[in-house]
């Protein structure tokens, strides 16, 4: 039986975004292991909690670092998550917050990638539900297709819904 390593007891702390647009298409970004652009996924913007801001704080600051979105409307936590993953050699404990966000303005433009961003990042692209549902992509979380119809046709849940630990 394959074991997989324990996820550390340091969490990362992560502001992720479902940002949606009027048509209620996702934004997701495309990232790959850097050195090896066959080792692919799409994912959605966000990142690591910086200093004393607030995760809304990071949430609004990464959507703009990553996407150069601005005019975005912050929505409630809907889901929050702990993973696990290798990635750039070392391996990655996070503890993730999925903000919901509306916006129109759906012209992408990176403005404030790290280096390491740039080494792995090479896009982003609007997502019907439906295409994320037929991809044959990986895409994580693992069961966003079926959270973002949830979302769609039930709205955002009273309190934030706890995912499964996710360890790759």
């Amino acid at each position: 039986m394959l074991r997989r390593p324990p996820v550390s007891a340091e969490l990362r702390r992560v502001a992720r975004v479902i940002l949606l647009d009027p048509s209620d298409r996702i934004l997701l970004m495309h990232g790959f292991e850097p050195g090896n652009a066959s080792d692919d996924w799409w994912f959605t913007p966000g990142g690591g909690v910086e200093g004393d801001e607030t995760r809304e704080q990071a949430a609004l600051r990464e959507l703009r670092e990553e996407t150069g979105i601005t005019e975005v409307e912050l929505g409630p936590v809907l889901w929050r998550r702990v993973c696990s993953f290798p990635f750039a050699g070392r391996r990655w404990d996070q503890d993730e917050w999925y903000y919901l966000a509306r916006t129109s303005q759906t012209a992408i433009a990176a403005q404030g990638l790290t280096e390491l961003e740039r080494r792995s990042v090479d896009g982003a692209r609007w997502w019907t539900c439906r295409e994320l549902t037929e991809a044959h992509e990986t895409v994580y979380p693992t069961r966003l297709a079926e959270l973002l119809r949830r979302l769609l046709d039930e709205g955002p849940p009273d309190r934030p819904e706890i995912l499964d630990t996710e360890i790759v």
